[in-house]
């Protein structure tokens, strides 16, 4: 597994996407190597939902072993780029779409690619000026986002020594 280096931040780099995306990383090195047995996880409620509650799996079973597979698989996402959906993932979006489509749409693919052509080429006078707005936008999301996912895989590595006893050992 590829490391990221740890960065010293200094006051200026605080709020860097490399700091935010690093301290979320080690956050998550953190919780993986303290949690020795996630299993032990199964079945625990998440008594803390104001520190948990903005983090929804697809699943949604609302213990926290679910939520520490899913910090897990942000880990990933973020180290490794996105993974490709499964064939079974896309079929099953497939058959939801072709559903609400038949009932809802008459639109030909023909007329649908002539129709976003013609509304790509309206928008794209627009974006160029837009660019350094919507990066802002972005990036300041991602790191809020991210600076709330260190807090919530923070919380978890506590409530897991806490569940198994050792609470306050080596800090």
């Amino acid at each position: 597994m590829m490391m990221m280096q740890q960065l010293s931040e200094t006051p200026k780099q605080k709020n860097s996407l490399l700091n935010a995306m690093n301290r979320f990383i080690g956050a998550v090195n953190d919780m993986d190597q303290t949690i020795l047995v996630p299993s032990l996880l199964r079945d625990v409620p998440l008594e803390e939902e104001r520190e948990m509650g903005g983090l929804k799996s697809e699943e949604d079973e609302g213990d926290m072993y679910s939520y520490y597979e899913l910090l897990k698989s942000i880990r990933t996402d973020m180290e490794w780029g996105v993974r490709c959906a499964s064939a079974d993932e896309m079929r099953k979006e497939s058959m939801k779409i072709g559903r609400s489509h038949s009932s809802a749409s008459t639109c030909s693919s023909a007329s649908a690619s002539s129709c976003s052509a013609s509304c790509s080429e309206e928008e794209d006078e627009g974006e160029d000026e837009d660019l350094q707005k919507q990066f802002q936008f972005h990036l300041t999301g991602l790191q809020g986002v991210l600076s709330k996912l260190t807090q919530q895989a923070n919380s978890l590595t506590k409530r897991y020594q806490q569940e198994i006893g050792i609470g306050g050992w080596g800090q």
